[in-house]
């Protein structure tokens, strides 16, 4: 897991760290490695402490692939 800085200056709660899981001003989280960037895109409200160990994971857009053409057959 990816860690990360909160900057904010109140407290905030962040139902995807866990239920009614509250974050603290300057508090370092664990966050999911393939969430890590939609954190750290707020840079006025999060600053990455450590980057997910896999960066497929973390940066990696999901590979798109072309639908199978059905198979013919003949009969």
């Amino acid at each position: 897991m990816a860690r990360v800085r909160f900057l904010g200056s109140e407290p905030v709660t962040v139902p995807e760290l866990g239920p009614e899981r509250v974050v603290e001003p300057d508090e370092v989280v664990e966050v999911p490695d393939e969430r890590f960037d939609g954190y750290v895109c707020q840079t006025s409200n999060w600053e990455p402490v450590e980057e997910p160990k896999d960066e497929k994971a973390a940066s990696a857009p999901l590979k798109k692939t072309a639908a199978k053409s059905a198979q013919k057959t003949e009969g």
